[in-house]
């Protein structure tokens, strides 16, 4: 294994533009192994120098992301009693007299200078470049023969100006633990800004002071990041900095080998509303004036809260991206961080079920993979599934209870301790998620006289052939008048008894005349579970509705 600096520290630093994305997870994640595994630091920090992209809330998103997924940081943010440290703040935009005095220096240097284009005289110059079928490359040929005056004068007079690194005319050569050496030619990266005309450091330089400020020694990301790399480089050498070693991580797609993203969820709910011609939204869901923005314009984006509404009034499930997509739909997260680590890592072997102890213990960069990772989520379902299955059924209760409380408050709030008791060990087995049981069993909390039912399911079960589905309802509704024990093993004895009779033992031919009774459709819990739940009086008023509407 390759030898590494002692006190090794890595950092995780995101953008405060929502919530994590399950890419963003796994960069996380994997730092926060690779750093943990070898005694050392793992550092949160809040890249918020983009103050339009930029928000409290959004951080406070991130980090309560990483917490549930367990990843705990040493240094950054104090949140929830996490984080504190000597080297903040770790919020960049709370650090702008320290990146001053880099410009300063680099200023004094004469290895950066100020830049007074427009960002109209910018456009002709890239006008001018295309062209001449040339890539753009700004070379700072005015500014840089402006005398010092000249500037302090323009500086003076308020014309706004940025700060421009006068990079060397050298080739730069990038050593990558992953992905291995890669050389840009010399005057292939041009002379970039390094603080914006707001006054705030770009994200180039930002991450270079506070690296080296606060001792990072590995830098993890995404491999979208690498040919960043050059100008992260240059800077470091400018400044008398180390220069951390890189390891540039593979990006995760979609099964079809489109890139996982935010807007995958906006696809989905703009053609539901294109299939259906809607020009105004569902009742209760969007404000209509948002809906009718978000309609005429294809670049935005609903939040999240108003997408959620639209889908959930829409009946279509949207695609999970984020780390609270995963959250609210029920996947645990000691599940989500296993299967994320092998998206782009692999342990070795045919072993695939870990936790995050034997990720710390295990993970190395020799075995992360340089091409893009697909994100199966039929894996991650069998993989969560697996998990719940092998729960202990309190264990299972437990979480179940608290999925509940937080994302369906309105369905717990209609059970009694007791149904809800029920529905939790009838749907143990079958659970896929902590969200099955609310998404699977909404029959339960609908008003007797309201329950609608499938007209699919109707033609289906309760008619035709003779004896068809209505006549053993019909029979099965007198059968469960008379029936005293109405517990699951009473109500299996008198069933079984009835359809050892009438269809040589067959229960499927009378349990699902039932089903669709009590619930509407053809999914359910077991029969006897999903009577018990009901109740007598429940199950006996729905059967009679039944019958007197479809007979």
């Amino acid at each position: 294994m390759k030898q590494h600096p002692e006190n090794i520290v890595t950092r995780f630093a995101p953008s405060p533009s929502g919530h994590l994305h399950v890419g963003g997870a796994r960069t996380a994640l994997f730092c926060w192994a690779f750093a943990k595994g070898r005694g050392g630091k793992f550092v949160l920090r809040i890249e918020d120098t983009d103050q339009k992209r930029s928000s409290d809330a959004a951080s406070i998103g991130f980090v309560k992301d990483l917490l549930w997924l367990g990843i705990a940081w040493d240094e950054g943010p104090e949140y929830e009693g996490h984080g504190g440290g000597a080297r903040g703040p770790y919020f960049q935009a709370q650090r702008l007299p320290i990146y001053q005095r880099y410009f300063d220096a680099l200023i004094a240097s004469g290895k950066a200078y100020y830049a007074f284009e427009s960002t109209d005289e910018l456009a002709t110059l890239r006008d001018q470049a295309k062209a001449q079928n040339k890539p753009f490359r700004y070379t700072g040929e005015f500014a840089r023969a402006m005398t010092k005056e000249q500037g302090d004068a323009l500086l003076a007079s308020g014309k706004p100006a940025v700060i421009r690194f006068h990079t060397p005319p050298e080739p730069i050569t990038i050593h990558d633990e992953i992905l291995g050496e890669a050389t840009i030619p010399a005057g292939e990266t041009d002379d970039f800004v390094i603080r914006k005309a707001d006054g705030f450091p770009t994200y180039h330089f930002a991450v270079v002071v506070d690296d080296e400020l606060m001792g990072v020694t590995h830098v993890l990301r995404a491999q979208e990041h690498f040919n960043n790399s050059a100008k992260h480089i240059v800077l470091q050498d400018a400044l008398g900095f180390r220069r951390p070693i890189y390891g540039h991580l593979p990006l995760i797609f979609n099964p079809d080998g489109s890139k996982m993203s935010k807007r995958d969820k906006d696809k989905v709910l703009r053609k539901a509303v294109a299939e259906r011609a809607m020009t105004s939204p569902p009742a209760d869901s969007v404000d209509p004036g948002i809906f009718g923005a978000w309609l005429k314009d294809k670049n935005t984006q609903l939040d999240l809260s108003a997408s959620v509404a639209l889908a959930h009034a829409l009946g279509v499930v949207l695609p999970e991206i984020n780390v609270d997509d995963f959250r609210r739909s029920g996947y645990l997260p000691e599940v989500l961080c296993n299967f994320l680590s092998l998206n782009g890592w692999s342990p070795g072997g045919d072993l695939e079920k870990f936790d995050t102890e034997f990720l710390q213990s295990h993970f190395d960069l020799e075995r992360v993979v340089k091409t893009p990772a697909k994100f199966d989520r039929s894996k991650l379902l069998a993989f969560n599934l697996h998990a719940l299955k092998g729960m202990p059924r309190e264990e299972f209760v437990q979480k179940v209870t608290v999925h509940g409380k937080v994302y369906h408050a309105e369905f717990m709030a209609r059970l009694t301790e007791s149904q809800f008791r029920s529905l939790c060990d009838a749907s143990h087995e079958r659970s896929k998620t902590l969200d099955d049981l609310f998404r699977t069993n909404g029959f339960v909390t609908v008003a007797d006289d309201l329950l609608e039912w499938d007209p699919k399911a109707v033609t289906k079960v309760l008619q035709g052939s003779v004896p068809s589905g209505l006549d053993h309802l019909r029979a099965m509704e007198a059968i469960l008048h008379d029936c005293e024990d109405w517990s699951v093993g009473g109500l299996e004895s008198v069933l079984k008894s009835y359809a050892d009779q009438s269809v040589a033992g067959n229960l499927g031919s009378i349990a699902q005349p039932l089903r669709v009774a009590l619930c509407g459709g053809v999914v359910s819990p077991p029969i006897f579970d999903t009577l018990a739940i009901l109740g007598k009086t429940s199950s006996l008023k729905r059967i009679a509705r039944c019958l007197a509407s479809h007979s």
